[in-house]
């Protein structure tokens, strides 16, 4: 569906990192791929780890996270948005999603603020920017942490400013389907001297090496490696070419289906680019998405479903309430192919043959 494109510069980056003989957690790619990758969204600090999902985590332990306290989130994301709210013993308070942009809605945020509320994680969904003015407005108005899930949108932007940096701290992810991969692996990334140096330190299982072994404090074995780096760098490199590509294959998908009334495309705020890391639409005629997947499949085009609202696990249902347009989207919902392993004619067929599901009638029954 989005796999990921490596090529030569790849090879050689691997090559030279397996050559150096640091392959694991030392190495000198790791902090190159930091301060590059810092530099390329605008932040003053980014430390790597070993998942996006360990991003969100380490960002919310240096937030002072803990039991009782109250997290917003939105119901439209990966559950691993949510999980490490859980890990802390906090309680995350799952809200809907605005219709058009998909992504979590201010005006909700506002109602679900409490005593206990300590922190806001908006999430980038699919790539598409959150209204981050309003967001840091009732953030700021209500003493709340902000912390970006930007795992999805490297390279967009939201007032000619990357994704990521709005809040104290922002999470990437470089799993094997995002934009550029280290086959694992996220970042964090921050303003903030301290909190880089500590989340560095808590990274690196909270280890002080001018002691030997000594341990001041709990920490996490949440260290990239310097082969992950060296793929990092490699991808960094050739980000714009994937940017570009991601953006003529949503462009190519609205030109070839924006016509039809029953298909709605996630909507961008006017002050914000998507970086176009999947491209969906919502399917409003009788055809049900899973009907349209095996369609899609049959004429070799593949596809997927929106993600599964957080407030219909049953896990999370005492964490939320109702989330009617957050199911609306799942239940109409389709990603379309965005791998950047595609061509630019191949996606244009695809669009063609997928116009033609969505037009027979006899599907759509």
């Amino acid at each position: 569906m989005d796999a990921p494109n490596l090529g030569d510069l790849e090879k050689q980056y691997l090559a030279k990192a397996v050559e150096s003989g640091f392959v694991s957690t030392v190495g000198p790619y790791v902090p190159e791929f930091e301060e590059k990758f810092a530099r390329y969204v605008g932040a003053k600090y980014a430390v790597a780890v070993q998942s996006g999902t360990a991003a969100i985590h380490i960002a919310l332990y240096e937030s002072c996270i803990g039991k009782g306290d109250e997290v917003i989130v939105p119901s439209l994301t990966f559950i691993a948005t949510i999980n490490p709210i859980l890990y802390l013993g906090a309680k995350p308070v799952i809200i809907d999603v605005d219709p058009d942009t998909w992504n979590i809605s201010p005006e909700e945020i506002e109602k679900a603020i409490t005593k206990r509320t300590k922190a806001i994680i908006p999430v980038h969904i699919y790539g598409n920017p959150c209204d981050m003015d309003r967001i840091m407005e009732v953030a700021v108005r209500n003493g709340l942490s902000v912390i970006e899930d930007a795992t999805e949108s490297l390279g967009a932007t939201y007032k000619n400013k990357q994704t990521g940096i709005f809040g104290k701290f922002g999470c990437f992810s470089f799993n094997g389907n995002k934009l550029i991969t280290t086959g694992g692996g996220g970042m964090v990334v921050t303003n903030d001297e301290e909190s880089a140096g500590h989340i560095k330190f808590l990274a690196n299982q909270a280890r002080d090496s001018s002691k030997g072994y000594f341990h001041p404090e709990m920490g996490f074995n949440y260290r990239m490696t310097n082969i992950e780096a060296a793929l990092g760098l490699a991808q960094l490199a050739r980000i714009e070419t994937f940017l570009q590509k991601k953006r003529i294959f949503w462009n190519t998908y609205r030109d070839s289906l924006g016509d039809l009334p029953f298909i709605s495309f996630q909507q961008e705020y006017k002050t914000a680019q998507s970086s176009c890391w999947l491209s969906c639409i919502k399917v409003s005629n009788n055809i049900k998405p899973d009907e349209l997947v095996l369609r899609l499949k049959e004429r070799d085009i593949q596809s997927r479903r929106i993600f599964w609202p957080a407030n219909q696990m049953s896990y999370l249902k005492d964490f939320s309430k109702p989330c009617p347009n957050s199911y609306d989207i799942f239940r109409k919902g389709l990603c379309l192919p965005s791998s950047t392993l595609n061509e630019i004619d191949e996606v244009a067929r695809a669009s063609l043959k997928i116009r033609e599901v969505l037009t027979n009638t006899t599907l759509c029954k």
